[in-house]
């Protein structure tokens, strides 16, 4: 199991964790990032550089909501896109996605 990022990092669009991350799986949604599960090496470096406390680890007690969440980000078709994002081998190749989970966007119009 890969780091999650949570509700927290709804509105938070920092890029303290983006800058740290030495494999460039954090991907940018609308209102929130994402980690690519399966690009993931598990370093934690993106923990402590979360200026809001969003990231646990495998080791943590995950809320299984945002882990889901975090891999349909990857799997499924997100809102407008006709494929899922897939594993594209690093976020700065594919930039901000521009549209989040269907969980998120519900979130974030809330607020």
């Amino acid at each position: 199991m890969a780091h999650v990022i949570s509700d927290l990092c709804i509105g938070e669009m920092d890029a303290s964790c983006v800058d740290v991350c030495p494999v460039d799986c954090i991907y940018e949604g609308l209102e929130k990032r994402y980690i690519n599960p399966d690009e993931c090496i598990d370093c934690g470096a993106c923990v402590t550089a979360c200026p809001v406390a969003a990231i646990t680890g495998p080791n943590d007690d995950q809320d299984p909501l945002w882990v889901d969440d975090n891999r349909a980000f990857f799997e499924q078709a997100l809102p407008g896109r006709a494929e899922p994002i897939g594993d594209p081998g690093g976020a700065s190749g594919t930039g901000p996605v521009g549209v989040d989970t269907p969980l998120v966007s519900g979130i974030a119009a809330g607020r």
